[in-house]
């Protein structure tokens, strides 16, 4: 093969892997605001916008197809090794967890108008806070995959704690009002549901963490991160959808 060739190829290879990357960018971006504007519409009980979350989903499910012929192309054509070949399988676990982050958001945009058919709950706001915390180390994570910064990544892997001892005390405050007044029982039972699925978001976050300094340093991280979520030993039952 000729000079000119094998540097067309690997141009060709360059290109073709800068495309999936801004594919996967763009694809967080959406999910992110999916997850931005159901908590929108949680917070301010506005219907439209939860209806047009719920019809976002589709946007985002077709990307994450786009994303995964991308990479059967390149496993196909291409055949790369090392780095670039993780670079590669990752995009199909980034994806995946934006495909259940958008999700997520889906699932809470359902319950605002079963929520809007009761008093609002004080609890909301704590939800909001909840909501806050995971949309800003989605975002935090997303950006050092995308820049392919491990030091980012970490941070954003030991902040987990964070997200646990918000739910955990939310999972407390919900329950307290459920038993002061059981007209907040309904109302209370579609926010415990939404908050778990707020701290998938976060451990979904975290994934996207592990998986960008999987790419960076060819290596796992070595311990496991801390878990203090007991709330299942309580029984909320399962969250919408899965990790």
């Amino acid at each position: 093969m000729a000079p000119h060739e094998d540097m067309h190829i690997v141009r060709s290879f360059d290109a073709e892997l800068d495309r999936l990357s801004q594919t996967i960018g763009r694809m967080g971006g959406l999910a992110e605001s999916q997850l931005a504007s159901a908590l929108q519409a949680l917070t301010q009980r506005d219907l439209e916008l939860a209806s047009q979350v719920v019809v976002g989903d589709e946007v985002v499910d077709s990307v994450e197809n786009n994303i995964n012929e991308q990479v059967v192309r390149l496993l196909a054509l291409r055949q790369p090794m090392g780095e670039d070949l993780r670079v590669i399988m990752s995009s199909l676990k980034i994806a995946s967890a934006l495909e259940r982050v958008a999700d997520h958001a889906a699932s809470t945009a359902h319950r605002v108008e079963i929520l809007n058919k009761s008093a609002a709950v004080p609890a909301v706001k704590t939800v909001g806070r909840l909501g806050a915390l995971v949309l800003s180390l989605l975002k935090e994570s997303l950006d050092a995959y995308l820049h392919r910064d491990s030091d980012r990544a970490l941070k954003v892997w030991q902040r987990d704690q964070e997200v646990d001892d918000l739910y955990s005390s939310l999972f407390r405050e919900l329950l307290t009002y459920m038993m002061e007044d059981p007209r907040h029982i309904t109302p209370c039972t579609h926010l415990m549901f939404i908050a778990k699925n707020l701290e998938r978001v976060g451990d979904h976050a975290t994934n996207l963490a592990e998986v960008t300094w999987f790419v960076v340093k060819g290596s796992q991280l070595k311990s496991g991160r801390p878990k203090s979520d007991d709330t299942y030993a309580i029984g909320t039952g399962s969250p919408d959808t899965d990790a």
